[in-house]
């Protein structure tokens, strides 16, 4: 099963996420088939591609319960 999850990057203290595609078996940050966007929490900065988001739900991956919170933010 797919799912739309946070890919961390950065230092501890300076963390910024990816927002991937990968399978629900694979690391945190581990392989990953996408890349739709980034969220970077200090500076609230936020982008995501609407077209391969909705390309990739109706395929069938599933967005975490993180990923829908960004999300909620940007809409």
């Amino acid at each position: 099963m797919l799912k739309i999850k946070l890919f961390p990057q950065g230092k501890k203290h300076q963390r910024s996420f990816r927002i991937v595609v990968a399978s629900d078996r694979s690391k945190h940050n581990g392989i990953y088939l996408d890349n739709l966007g980034f969220y970077t929490p200090g500076t609230q900065e936020i982008k995501i591609d609407q077209d391969k988001l909705k390309k990739w739900t109706t395929n069938g991956a599933q967005i975490t319960e993180g990923v829908a919170k960004i999300i909620a933010l940007v809409k």
